[in-house]
């Protein structure tokens, strides 16, 4: 996992940073449950409702019975932990939101002419794409 220094879109959701920075923070988090409400919070900041609800198998208009839930199983919460995780790399790597989020919505050639956001539904779509930020924040142009 890669380090995420603390960005002020962390604080719009209730997770600390040092989740983002602590593998055995993750793992506790992960295994702990997320809140229905930390979810909640992921969709309305980033929007993307149908990549949130393809990580949780569920439908469009039942992802609003998530957010009312206590916690979320373990691997549902490690799944957005892990799409949170992404959002906040691309927003260090593009230095702002706004960028991070045309560079997530834009069609990249060197991701087979996929937008990145259409990746993050799968675990190896997000490593991929993970990948490919790195590529982006060392120098290596996508």
């Amino acid at each position: 996992m890669s380090q995420v220094s603390p960005i002020s879109i962390v604080q719009d959701i209730d997770i600390p940073s040092s989740v983002f920075n602590d593998q055995s923070e993750y793992i506790r988090f992960a295994r702990k449950g997320l809140s229905g409400e930390v979810l909640k919070q992921a969709v309305m900041l980033y929007g993307h409702r149908e990549l949130f609800t393809k990580l949780l198998e569920t439908s469009s208009t039942n992802l609003s019975r998530f957010y009312k839930r206590k916690s979320l199983d373990e691997g549902q919460s490690e799944k957005i932990l892990d799409t949170i995780n992404l959002f906040l790399t691309a927003e260090r790597v593009f230095g702002n939101f706004e960028l991070a989020n045309e560079w997530m919505n834009s069609t990249i050639p060197a991701l087979g002419n996929e937008k990145p956001i259409h990746l993050c539904d799968t675990f190896k779509g997000r490593e991929i794409v993970l990948h490919a930020l790195r590529k982006i924040e060392f120098g290596e142009f996508v």
